[in-house]
């Protein structure tokens, strides 16, 4: 027990370092009870650096999803009390958002490498299970670096790596991973990385293994709301109330909040890797090999396991849709049941009648008419990207499915001899077809009294336009 204390103690202070390379430099020790010998070595060792490497994971997605999300279309920030920039993608080396997002992908890597070389094969009760999850999280480290920058080091003070070579280090990964212990989630992960470097076949290969092992798995980082880490994207569509942070775009009004309060324990869950990612995936493929069967199986079994997904029964009241005197952002939105989108109803909630329902997992406005009606077409393509950008909402894809790259942070410009101003990493990447429209990214109008709402624009449709640029739609 006295083992296991202090080993909870010293990742806690792990979590909290600022510069992890300090925290794995064991030559200069003031305490001994945090030595290297305090916590490699040690029975049960690797099972609760297991546990600090997910806390790692979850303080990651902390800052991933709040960037990622303003940045896309997804939500208008209007407070910018979590953000400064992004919105409009306003990318900037001197973000220190975008530098913690960069520092806490590298702590996971570090944390699952430490893992690996020391403290499993120190511990005598080391299993396979937890050697397979070290690799899940080095991939996983390796998988977000090439996500969300265009350059990354995989070292400290390293040369940058391209995303193509971050992809291809997390595949190695997830296929170590993988060869231990065969998981759903490894083998979607495995997907989602050939996905994004458009390895067609090898990503329809892992994505099928994945819901052949099980049909509508979902791995979720946790969060904790009385010990910390909290949920921040909670906090942003929930818990501050009528401070309203972040505003859906009209469209995806009814499935806002995706996380709201819990417990005062715990906070909601971010689902990280879920089986309808491996549908999309699959119905992609099948649009692009112009097997239209093919995508309509695996968009009626991605509707089904949608409709199995839990349902939250939550008082929204509290939101007011942007109509209140302390908002940066003075638009008024929709927010009455009668009121319709682009031309369609059912979108937005009335939350003021009474307690609403809001997918917390996955929601979609696909019905089952439109899938029985699709065609292999662009307005199909248009229709499969609607939907990921609807079930993957507050997860983060979207703003890599735009196809735009974070920028290395100015710390690391300044501090590493193999990077300098003007390299590639540290120039935001954003397609010309969504530069051009940036700053409409969340915008619309709204005829109160008549209750219509339309978007100025729709960036499924432009996706799908720009379809044979290499940085969007990979399978096309």
């Amino acid at each position: 027990m006295k083992n296991i204390i202090i080993l909870l103690a010293y990742l806690s202070l792990l979590s909290g370092c600022k510069d992890f390379a300090e925290s794995l430099d064991f030559t200069e020790v003031i305490n001994p009870n945090l030595s290297e010998s305090s916590v490699v070595g040690q029975p049960n060792s690797a099972q609760i650096w297991k546990a600090g490497i997910e806390r790692e994971i979850s303080r990651t997605l902390n800052e991933i999803l709040i960037l990622a999300e303003l940045g896309s279309d997804n939500y208008a920030n209007t407070q910018t009390f979590y953000s400064q920039f992004l919105d409009n993608l306003d990318i900037r080396t001197t973000d220190p958002d975008i530098r913690d997002t960069q520092n806490e992908i590298a702590r996971i890597a570090k944390m699952a490498e430490f893992g690996l070389s020391s403290v499993g094969p120190g511990d005598p009760e080391y299993t396979q299970e937890v050697e397979a999850e070290y690799h899940f999280y080095l991939g996983l480290s390796r998988l977000y670096a090439a996500m969300y920058f265009s350059e990354l080091s995989q070292e400290t003070l390293g040369v940058p790596q391209n995303s193509s070579s971050n992809y291809d280090s997390a595949i190695a990964s997830f296929n170590s991973a993988i060869g231990i212990v065969s998981k759903p989630e490894y083998h979607l992960a495995l997907a989602r990385a050939h996905y994004y470097l458009g390895n067609k076949d090898e990503a329809v290969k892992a994505a099928g293994d994945a819901i052949t092992l099980d049909s509508d798995f979902i791995r979720s980082a946790r969060f904790d709301e009385k010990e910390e880490p909290s949920n921040t994207m909670e906090s942003a569509l929930y818990e501050r109330g009528t401070f309203d942070d972040f505003q859906p775009l009209p469209t995806l009004d009814f499935l806002d909040p995706k996380y709201s309060f819990l417990t005062p324990d715990v906070d909601p869950s971010v689902h990280i890797l879920k089986a309808e990612e491996a549908y999309l995936i699959l119905a992609e493929a099948s649009h692009a090999n112009n097997d239209l069967s093919g995508m309509k199986s695996n968009l009626i079994s991605l509707f089904d396991v949608i409709a199995s997904r839990e349902i939250r029964i939550i008082d929204d009241s509290g939101e007011t849709r942007g109509d209140q005197e302390n908002a940066v952002d003075d638009d008024i939105r929709p927010s009455g049941s009668d009121d319709t989108v682009n031309g369609r109803s059912g979108l937005v909630l009335d939350r003021t009648s009474g307690d609403v329902s809001i997918p917390s997992v996955s929601g979609t406005s696909l019905t089952a008419d439109e899938i029985s009606s699709m065609e292999i077409n662009d307005k199909s393509l248009e229709l499969v990207y609607q939907t990921r950008q609807e079930v993957f909402i507050a997860e983060g894809l979207r703003f890599v499915d735009m196809g735009v790259k974070l920028v290395i942070n100015e710390n690391e410009i300044l501090q590493n001899d193999n990077i300098k101003d003007g390299d590639p990493g540290t120039i935001p990447v954003i397609p010309t077809f969504i530069d051009s429209v940036k700053n409409d990214l969340d915008a619309f109008t709204y005829d109160k009294e008549n209750g219509i709402a339309t978007t100025k624009i729709n960036i499924n449709e432009i996706l799908v336009a720009n379809k044979n640029s290499e940085q969007v739609l990979p399978f096309h």
